[in-house]
């Protein structure tokens, strides 16, 4: 009966995992349903940016932890950028801080890795058609976190994001271990920019070595906690 669907637009769907074997699973389920279709797979953030600027996909499925622009940052420029393109968490990590933060920068769901199963198929509907989809746990909490709110007299306090989208996407290269010059190749832009941005972030957070902003970054799920060993600890040299 999968002719039902041949006549409708399928929903087209970018994937961004840096995990492999995540994408082609996912990529398996996707195509196993008939009104869906996945025009790319990336695997970091910032060419999760580049790819749905270029195609244009009706849902973006974004890991959150991912190398070289994290997940939460990705979101905030798809969707400042490409606003017509929905994007869908879908995540091993589910704390409230990072859920509430990829909802202020825009993500219409967020699905727990773990639990996602053929919810996924439904999630992505559900974005394409413009209605937010979370996993049942994360419902749970964010149901209970609008009832405390109200008891507490209904004032939501919004956080917001301190850094600019330029300073967190330095500040996360950072952590990750890169030097000013390799930094400046990646985003396209000069070194004594990449050192003005570095400055701006030590100010703002005022945290003023490499590794303290390498434990920021951990702490705000910027990079996982195997990379920044590397950056803290860098292995010896023969």
């Amino acid at each position: 009966m999968g002719s039902t669907t041949s006549n409708q637009k399928k929903i087209t769907v970018l994937l961004a995992d840096d995990h492999t074997i995540v994408r082609e699973g996912l990529r398996l389920l996707l195509e196993s349903a008939d009104d869906i279709k996945v025009v790319g797979e990336v695997e970091n953030g910032r060419e999760a940016v580049q790819m749905a600027r270029k195609l244009k996909p009706d849902v973006v499925v974004l890991d959150v932890v991912m190398p070289t622009l994290n997940g939460v940052e990705a979101t905030r420029q798809i969707t400042r950028q490409v606003p017509e393109t929905k994007v869908l968490i879908l995540s091993s990590y589910s704390d409230d801080e990072r859920v509430l933060q990829l909802i202020e920068e825009g993500a219409t769901g967020y699905l727990v890795k773990q639990t996602a199963g053929n919810d996924l198929l439904i999630a992505i509907r559900e974005a394409h058609k413009g209605n937010a989809f979370f996993s049942p746990s994360i419902s749970k909490r964010l149901l209970q976190q609008c009832r405390e709110t109200f008891a507490n007299g209904g004032v939501v306090k919004k956080r917001g994001n301190i850094l600019t989208t330029r300073e967190a996407e330095v500040l996360q290269l950072i952590a990750e271990g890169h030097p000013n010059k390799q930094i400046a190749d990646q985003l396209s832009i000069s070194i004594k920019t990449v050192e003005k941005h570095r400055q701006q972030v030590m100010n703002k957070l005022n945290i003023h070595d490499i590794a303290g902003l390498t434990r920021y970054a951990v702490s705000k799920g910027m990079i996982e906690t195997n990379i920044a060993i590397n950056t803290l600890h860098p292995p010896r040299q023969g």
